[in-house]
């Protein structure tokens, strides 16, 4: 039985208006950009959602037709990122999300890893440099356990860094956004600081 090239079209379609609304309205998270792609497409089907990887690949070709600036915003952002990544190098920061991908706009938030035997320890260090903060917590899944972490997040140059607390026994552990969600991809300050020599 042949594929139903309506549902593939329509698919594609919702890919296209995700990815849209995720470079001009600056929605970062891929579940609230296909709910409102598939509302303004009267797609009730949730059967003809695109895939993420589908959405990031539709993101890319929108970011090259319509945003020629992506290139020099995302190299900025990953600067920043270095940057403060470099002050919490004792804490071996991993770089993760749209920054990393690159699929970040000139407003995304910057999402970092840190690796620490206390919570305590980032909280004095981000006191002590004068650093006001909030916390949250993430739902994440360390192999198959859904752990709830500790996130601490602030404002640098207009941006907004989210520094998820794990555990130095986690660095060598494949974290995913939920369960049965993707592994999520990091990379060290070494790695962070390679991507913005090469762009």
């Amino acid at each position: 039985m042949g594929r139903d090239p309506t549902r593939n079209s329509m698919r594609e379609h919702i890919a296209h208006l995700a990815a849209r609304l995720m470079a001009e309205d600056g929605i970062e998270d891929f579940a609230t950009a296909k709910r409102k792609a598939a509302k303004q497409a009267g797609a009730p089907d949730t059967r003809q959602l695109p895939d993420n990887e589908e959405i990031e690949a539709a993101l890319r070709t929108y970011r090259a037709l319509y945003q020629q600036q992506h290139p020099e915003e995302l190299r900025n952002l990953r600067k920043l990122a270095l940057e403060v990544m470099s002050e919490f190098a004792s804490f071996h920061p991993h770089l993760t999300g749209p920054v990393l991908s690159g699929t970040a706009g000139q407003f995304a938030d910057v999402h970092l890893q840190l690796f620490v035997e206390s919570d305590k320890t980032v909280e004095i260090e981000l006191l002590n440099r004068g650093i006001q903060y909030r916390t949250s917590l993430s739902h994440l899944h360390i192999g198959e356990m859904p752990v709830e972490v500790p996130v601490l997040s602030f404002e640098r140059e207009d941006v907004t860094f989210h520094l998820a607390l794990l555990s130095p026994l986690e660095r060598r552990t494949r974290i995913r956004s939920g369960r049965g969600g993707r592994v999520i991809e990091r990379a060290d300050l070494d790695a962070v600081a390679t991507l913005v020599a090469l762009s």
